[in-house]
């Protein structure tokens, strides 16, 4: 019996067959009717994909089942330590770490002793023409979570 595949591999071949089909994230969340943000971490191996998301990929990508089945694993969440020291990786991390403290103290002061889930939780992702030069936009959608007892 052979393994199944990694989360990694199936990344991989998924970023492969979709450049060299010429399609878009944007294209492939169009087919599953999902968030593109959502989507394409889900491709790159941050999410589990329904059997049947996976399916719809691996048919709109040519690729095969063992992709589908490696797919609709659960993931080991996180960063590959090699990845932080991407330059737009980085830049998150630098704008998280520059502005945390003040956004958490933002929203204690707003809503008070708790935390906003990464779990309830959307991201977007948007590009606005702007005239010193476009500007991406990012947005985190969380629910608050009280810290109770």
């Amino acid at each position: 019996m052979e393994p199944i595949m990694s989360k990694r591999a199936a990344a991989d071949l998924v970023v492969a067959a979709r450049i060299r089909q010429g399609l878009s994230w944007a294209d492939i969340a169009g087919e599953l009717g999902a968030p593109l943000v959502w989507t394409t971490a889900a491709l790159l191996g941050q999410h589990p994909m329904t059997p049947e998301q996976a399916r719809t990929v691996c048919g709109l990508l040519g690729l095969d089942h063992a992709v589908a089945e490696s797919l609709a694993l659960q993931p080991a969440r996180g960063a590959d330590p090699a990845l932080m020291s991407d330059p737009t990786i980085y830049r998150f991390v630098e704008a998280i770490s520059v502005y945390g403290p003040a956004l958490k103290e933002l929203i204690h002061e707003e809503f008070g002793d708790g935390i906003m889930s990464a779990i309830n939780f959307k991201v977007d992702f948007a590009r606005r023409p702007d005239p010193d030069g476009d500007r991406v936009v990012i947005t985190f959608d969380g629910k608050f979570l009280d810290y109770r007892w």
